[in-house]
């Protein structure tokens, strides 16, 4: 696909949930992020690869408030957006969902439900009954066949684990998720489910940056690819128009192929 051609598509879907542009970040002077340009829509999962220290999460951390840029803007709905923290992220529809899932394993999924958020009544007990009714609701939309809702965390599936990291997220209005490595240590049967999940939510209209060092992830459930070398993109490119040997290359070599758009990275 042209720059041209990918363009014109991109004005057709209308305004960017989120665009980063000209984003860079340094450590000790070593720069991590060098001026990468980010966009992702509503109802479109954006895979982000390339290998250790290619800048991917960095700059995915830069979006979630873990880290403050050093230059480059970030515009949500089209509005410049200040990051300066994770509450700033949250308060802007921005949820990470991060490889470890960050769930308190000994406590329902109604307890991780409102983690740090728990409802009280009015007596300032917490109001159990309707923690796990709004738990029922969402889990009941995101993962329909989800029963074990009086189990601790610790005794679900590692998919029924992110079942409840992803519900956490959209229940409190996510509309823009970051999944980093959403399928890493999970067999095949709950690999399928987690990509039914990201089915669901791209259907609600969320969008979704997916973090992975899997090709075969990316292809199976992104709609775009962009890819990160040396702390700079290399080239973005839809899924559809790559095939896994030019991403490849995109991320060992810097060399962007004919259906990719290369970024500052490329060669």
């Amino acid at each position: 696909m042209t720059t041209e051609s990918m363009s014109a598509e991109t004005a057709a879907r209308g305004a960017p949930l989120v665009e980063m542009r000209d984003v860079s970040i340094a450590f000790g002077g070593i720069k991590a992020v060098d001026h990468a340009s980010l966009d992702l829509y509503p109802g479109e999962v954006v895979g982000l690869l390339g290998h250790n220290g290619a800048g991917k999460s960095t700059l995915i951390k830069v979006l979630s408030g873990a880290y403050k840029r050093d230059a480059g803007t970030i515009l949500v709905d089209g509005r410049e957006a200040e990051i300066n923290n994770p509450r700033d992220a949250k308060a802007l529809g921005i949820e990470t969902i991060y490889q470890t899932l960050a769930l308190a394993d000994n406590v329902d999924a109604a307890a991780n439900l409102y983690l740090g958020r728990e409802l009280r009544t009015r007596w300032g007990t917490l109001d159990d009954i309707a923690m796990e009714a709004a738990c029922r609701e969402v889990m009941g939309r995101l993962n329909p066949n989800f029963r074990r809702f009086k189990e601790p965390v610790k005794s679900l599936s590692g998919g029924q684990r992110q079942s409840v990291a992803i519900a956490r997220a959209i229940h409190f209005n996510a509309r823009i998720l970051i999944m980093d490595e959403p399928t890493a240590a999970l067999g095949p049967q709950e690999t399928a489910q987690v990509g039914e999940l990201i089915k669901q939510l791209k259907a609600q209209g969320i969008g979704i940056f997916l973090i992975s060092h899997d090709i075969h992830d990316v292809f199976d459930l992104a709609d775009r690819l962009t890819v990160m070398k040396n702390g700079r993109v290399v080239g973005s490119a839809r899924v559809a128009d790559v095939t896994k040997d030019e991403v490849l290359g995109m991320i060992i070599m810097g060399k962007v192929p004919p259906g990719a758009v290369p970024g500052p990275g490329a060669i």
